[in-house]
């Protein structure tokens, strides 16, 4: 299998079997193309970059590897150690970097790694810088290292946790003093990654009265299926109900995907924490919202509410940042639990989507399933199909001659079909070598009904 190269990333596995391919060979080539294209960009006497991780096994390995590369170029190397996501695109905006590498692939499972890419204001690289670093690590042989007198330096011990949860305390719409009043209980799953470094910290800091905590070590061995989905959370589920907790989240081993448990043992739905989020945001902030084209119809309706215009982008967070910038937006993110809130920064973060839940439990004097029932209960079906052996463009125009009278046609994306009753998006996944298939409908056999229909007639062996 080949690396995957997107706008998410350098992605693959690692280790000694046959097919692993994030090798020590390619993180030094991709480090140092990128390290490169990075100083190529500095207007500063040394380029410098922030380097932060998850806890995945492999982490410390790739990590090294990376810092090493990067000095050898004489670049400045600011390792902030285990963090967040979140947390690395802050650092890089508060130490003025040229960018930030993050090591971890999200929400893939343990054997798993990425290299994810930063600019200089802490965001994703867009495709056609990935277009020049694919340009560097081609020729590699012709790199330029420095010499011995040039080399670059290693800082750390620099904490940026607090940082981050000292910047998300002071929001104007975070507010400390009614989630004090509350006294919350709270029980956070954090999947034995970073999320156990920052989320506890971050509760303190808000005043959350107790907090339960589950598969809070970082060691990097993941307790479950990393993914914050229904069938993986049931231990969260059952601890809530145990402990009588006031709500219960759960997030990804990076920390930039949050799903939230009602006080009940419920699964709120991961679509609805940015629906959620938004309308706390959108009660005291008027303007525009974004979410990707894969994400459900009810952040939509949430915002024309308020009498605010939606708008949708192609999916991949940088595709979501570029639109909330083009429009304006005041709350945006992705449907899988991707929380992005400008106001701290132009990225998703888990964090300060629990912190202005809380506040919106907190001042609305609500419960999580009580917030649930105010919002139209759309139904989703993601499924997905190996995209090995097919010819994607092809199979996307015959779908498009089948349904073109019947739904309207949407190509910024892959393919997203919508008819009266739901949608259907078919793309390419820019995180695994398959095509996703997500539909939304009022009822989950409907939702099932369509995605079904595409798998079986157009992507059946």
């Amino acid at each position: 299998m080949s690396l995957i190269v997107s706008i998410s990333g350098i992605r693959g596995t690692v280790g000694g079997r046959q097919g692993d391919n994030l090798t020590p060979v390619e993180v030094l080539r991709f480090t140092a193309a990128y390290g490169v294209w990075a100083a190529g960009n500095s207007k500063q006497e040394k380029a410098k970059i922030v380097v932060g991780r998850d806890a995945r096994i492999s982490g410390e390995m790739i990590s090294r590897i990376v810092q090493g590369t990067l000095i050898s170029l004489g670049i400045e190397v600011i390792d902030i150690g285990l963090a967040t996501t979140p947390t690395t695109e802050i650092a890089v905006i508060q130490e003025k970097a040229d960018g930030g590498i993050i090591i971890t692939a999200s929400h893939n499972p343990v054997e798993w790694n990425a290299l994810k890419l930063l600019n200089s204001e802490g965001e994703f690289i867009d495709q056609q810088d990935i277009d020049k670093i694919l340009f560097y690590y081609d020729n590699f042989p012709e790199l330029e290292f420095s010499d011995v007198h040039s080399l670059g330096i290693l800082i750390e011990g620099i904490d940026y946790v607090y940082k981050h949860v000292d910047l998300i305390a002071s929001l104007d719409l975070v507010d400390v003093e009614a989630i004090q009043d509350r006294k919350f209980s709270v029980a956070v799953d954090c999947i034995n990654s970073v999320g156990a470094v920052a989320i506890p910290v971050l509760l303190k800091k808000l005043g959350v009265d107790k907090i339960f905590e589950l598969n809070c070590v970082p060691n990097g061995r993941f307790a479950h299926n990393p993914e914050p989905l229904e069938q993986n959370l049931f231990d969260l589920m059952k601890l809530v109900k145990e402990k009588e907790a006031d709500v219960g989240f759960a997030v990804d081993p990076d920390v930039d995907r949050l799903a939230i448990i009602s006080e009940d043992g419920s699964y709120f739905g991961e679509e609805y924490t940015l629906v959620t989020v938004a309308d706390y945001v959108l009660q005291h902030t008027p303007g525009s919202t974004v979410s990707n084209l894969s994400s459900s119809r009810a952040l939509r309706d949430v915002t024309r509410k308020y009498g605010q215009d939606y708008h949708a982008s192609a999916v991949g967070e940088l595709n979501v940042v570029k639109k909330m910038k083009e429009v304006n937006a005041v709350i945006g993110g992705e449907g899988n639990g991707g929380v992005i809130y400008p106001e701290l920064h132009y990225g998703r973060d888990a964090l300060v989507g629990i912190a202005l839940f809380l506040s919106y439990m907190a001042r609305s004097g609500m419960k999580p399933s009580q917030i649930r029932k105010l919002y139209t209960n759309y139904q989703m079906a993601k499924k997905k199909a190996p995209l090995h052996g097919i010819r994607f463009q092809e199979v996307l125009d015959k779908i498009i001659g089948h349904y073109k009278d019947r739904a309207e046609i949407n190509t910024t994306d892959g393919l997203k079909l919508d008819f009266d009753e739901g949608w259907v998006h078919i793309r390419r996944s820019n995180t695994e070598p398959i095509v996703r298939i997500y539909s939304e409908a009022r009822t989950q056999e409907k939702a099932n009904e369509l995605a079904d229909e595409i798998i079986n007639q157009f992507f059946k062996s």
